[in-house]
C-alpha cells in the first residue's frame, strides 16, 4: 500500500511539474535540443558529468551544435530547469543589456566570495559597481603599468633557472605575477608571491574553483543541505578559510598602513594631497566601511576576495594561453619580436605606458588568443520577466541563458571559414561585423569593469618576456597538436600551460 501511495505520489508531481513548466518545454521545442537523450530528474546534466576536461568538451560540443543552428541557439535541460544556449551575437546583446540578474546556480560561487560585485544579485552589484568603477581610471591605470612592469621584470628574473629545462609549466610563474600585480595595484599591499615556494593560497583558489565548477553541473548537489553532506564540502570549507584568512590578513595590514599614514600627515591640507593621489580599491573600501551606509567588515572581505579571485585568474589565463600558441606560432611569435625590436631595440629599459599603444601586432595577437581561449567560456544569466529576443521570440520567465562565449567567439557566421585558426591579422585589417561577436569579457552594463587593466596586464607581461626569451613547444607537443582543455568556471589547459624556454641572450 505504501509502495503505491509513493507511486501515485509521485506520478502526481511530474504531472504537476510538467503542467507548471509547460511554456518552458513549448520554448525548448522551438529552439531544439542537442540530440541527446533527456533523462526524467536530471534531463541532460549527464552530459557535463566527469573530469573537468569531459566537462569542457561537453561545453565545445554544445558550443558547436549551437552556431550550426539557423537562430543560434539551442535548449537543454539541466535537472528540471531549462537553459538556452546562445551563440548568435545579436541574441547575445540584448540578453546581456536586458537580463541583468545571475542565474540561480550562481549561489555555488557565493558559497565561495559572498555577495561580491562579480557575482551579486543585482540590488547589491548595481551600488557597489559605483565604488569600484574609479579604481580603473585612465589616472590609475598610469600608475598600474609601472606596477605591471616592475612585476613582470621579477618574473623574467624568476624564470632564469628553469629557462633551459626540457619542459617547464609558465602557469605558476604567470599565475602568481598577476597576484602580485593585482595586490600591489588594487589592494596597495606588497605580498612577494613569485619570490615564494609554496603557494597555499594559489592552491586554495584552483581547488575551490574546481569543486564549484563540478557543484555546477551537477544539480543533484545545488541543495546546500545536500552537498554539506558530501566530502567535497569539507574540502571546500578548508579552501575557502584558508583564502579569507588570507584577506583578513591583507585587509588588518591595510587599515593599519592607512592610520600610520594619516598619523603622520597632520595637517589637512597634508591629508588633502593625499587624498588627490592615487588610492587603491581597497582604500576606497576601507574609508566606505562603517557607519549606518558604510560597508561591513564582512561586505569588505567579499569585494576583496572577489577582486584578487577575478584579477588573478583572468589575466593569468589570458597570458598563458598567448604564451602556448606562440610557441606553436613561431612565425607569428618572431613578428612580435620584430615589432619590439622596433619600440625598444637592444635597450634593456623598463617598459612605460607609453610604450605599449605602439604594439599593435602584440595587441592584436592577445586579443585573437582570447578570442579563441576566452578565460571564462560560458557566463549565466536568469531572465527575470518575459522579453522578446530581436528575431521574435519571447522567453519565459525562470529561463537560464548560458550566454556561450566560446561559440559566439567562434561563429562562423561572423568570424568567416577560418574561425577556429589562430589568425592575429583579423584584429587589424578587418572590422567586427557585430560588437557583441568578440566577448570574452562579457558585454553590457555587466560587462569586466577591469578589461583594459587586463589587457595592459598582459600586454606588459607579455612584451617583457619576448624581450628577453623564445617559447617553444613542449617535448611532446607538435605545433598542430591541439591544446586539451579543461573547465574549472575558468578554461585552462590540461597540460597546465607547457612549453620550452629559450633565453634570447
Amino acid at each position: 500500500m505504501l509502495v503505491q501511495l509513493s507511486l501515485v505520489f509521485i506520478i502526481v508531481w511530474l504531472l504537476v511539474l510538467r503542467w507548471e513548466r509547460r511554456r518552458m518545454i513549448q520554448l525548448a521545442s522551438k529552439f531544439g535540443s542537442p540530440n541527446l537523450w533527456q533523462l526524467p530528474v536530471i534531463g541532460h546534466s549527464y552530459v557535463f558529468i566527469g573530469s573537468d576536461e569531459d566537462r569542457m568538451t561537453a561545453f565545445q560540443k554544445l558550443g558547436r551544435k549551437t552556431n550550426n543552428t539557423k537562430e543560434g541557439i539551442i535548449s537543454f535541460w539541466q535537472g528540471h530547469k531549462l537553459y538556452l544556449s546562445v551563440s548568435d551575437p545579436k541574441s547575445a546583446e540584448f540578453i546581456l543589456k536586458n537580463c541583468l540578474e545571475k542565474d540561480d546556480i550562481m549561489k555555488i560561487s557565493r558559497l565561495t566570495t559572498g555577495n561580491g560585485t562579480v557575482f551579486a544579485p543585482v540590488k547589491i552589484w548595481r551600488p557597489r559597481r559605483k565604488v569600484l568603477a574609479p579604481t580603473f581610471s585612465p589616472k590609475n591605470l598610469l600608475e598600474f603599468a609601472k606596477i605591471f612592469s616592475r612585476q613582470s621584470d621579477i618574473m623574467v628574473e624568476q624564470l632564469k633557472p628553469v629557462a633551459h629545462s626540457k619542459d617547464v609549466s609558465i602557469w605558476n610563474f604567470v599565475n602568481t605575477y598577476t597576484l602580485d600585480s593585482v595586490c600591489e595595484s588594487t589592494l596597495g599591499v606588497s605580498i612577494h608571491a613569485q619570490k615564494l615556494i609554496e603557494q597555499p593560497l594559489l592552491k586554495s583558489l584552483e581547488q575551490i574553483t574546481i569543486l564549484d565548477s563540478a557543484r555546477m553541473c551537477q544539480p543533484w548537489l545545488y541543495s546546500d543541505t545536500i552537498y554539506k553532506m558530501m566530502p567535497a564540502y569539507k574540502r571546500h570549507t578548508k579552501c575557502r578559510k584558508m583564502i579569507f584568512d588570507f584577506i583578513n590578513e591583507v585587509i588588518r595590514a591595510k587599515r593599519n598602513l592607512m592610520q600610520e599614514e594619516k598619523s603622520l600627515l597632520k595637517s589637512e591640507s597634508e591629508q588633502a594631497v593625499r587624498q588627490e593621489g592615487v588610492r587603491s580599491f581597497l582604500e576606497l573600501l576601507i574609508e566606505s566601511s562603517g557607519g549606518d551606509k558604510g560597508y561591513t567588515d564582512l561586505e569588505l572581505q567579499e569585494e576583496t576576495v572577489v577582486l584578487v579571485v577575478a584579477g588573478t585568474d583572468t589575466s593569468a589565463v589570458g597570458t598563458s594561453f598567448t604564451i602556448l600558441l606562440l610557441s606553436k606560432h613561431l612565425d607569428v611569435q618572431e613578428k612580435i619580436y620584430q615589432e619590439l625590436q622596433e619600440v625598444f631595440g637592444d635597450s634593456k629599459r623598463p617598459i612605460v605606458p607609453e610604450d605599449l599603444p605602439r604594439l599593435k601586432y602584440l595587441d592584436a595577437v592577445i586579443r585573437e588568443s582570447l578570442r579563441l581561449y576566452p578565460p571564462v567560456p560560458v557566463i549565466v544569466r536568469k531572465v527575470e520577466n518575459e522579453i522578446t529576443l530581436p528575431s521574435g521570440e519571447t522567453l519565459v520567465k525562470g529561463t537560464g541563458i548560458l550566454v556561450h562565449i566560446w561559440a559566439i567567439n567562434r561563429n562562423p557566421k561572423y568570424w568567416g571559414d577560418d574561425a577556429d585558426l589562430f589568425r592575429p591579422e583579423r584584429f587589424i585589417d578587418t572590422p567586427l561585423k557585430h560588437p557583441a561577436a568578440f566577448i570574452s569579457f562579457s558585454y553590457g552594463p555587466r560587462a569586466c569593469l577591469g578589461y583594459q587593466y587586463a589587457m595592459m596586464s598582459m600586454k606588459t607581461a607579455m612584451a617583457n618576456l619576448l624581450r628577453n626569451y623564445q617559447f617553444l613547444p613542449a617535448s611532446n607537443a607538435g605545433t598542430k597538436q591541439p591544446i586539451r582543455l579543461r573547465f574549472d568556471i575558468m578554461m585552462k589547459s590540461v597540460e597546465n600551460f607547457t612549453v620550452q624556454i629559450k633565453p634570447r641572450f
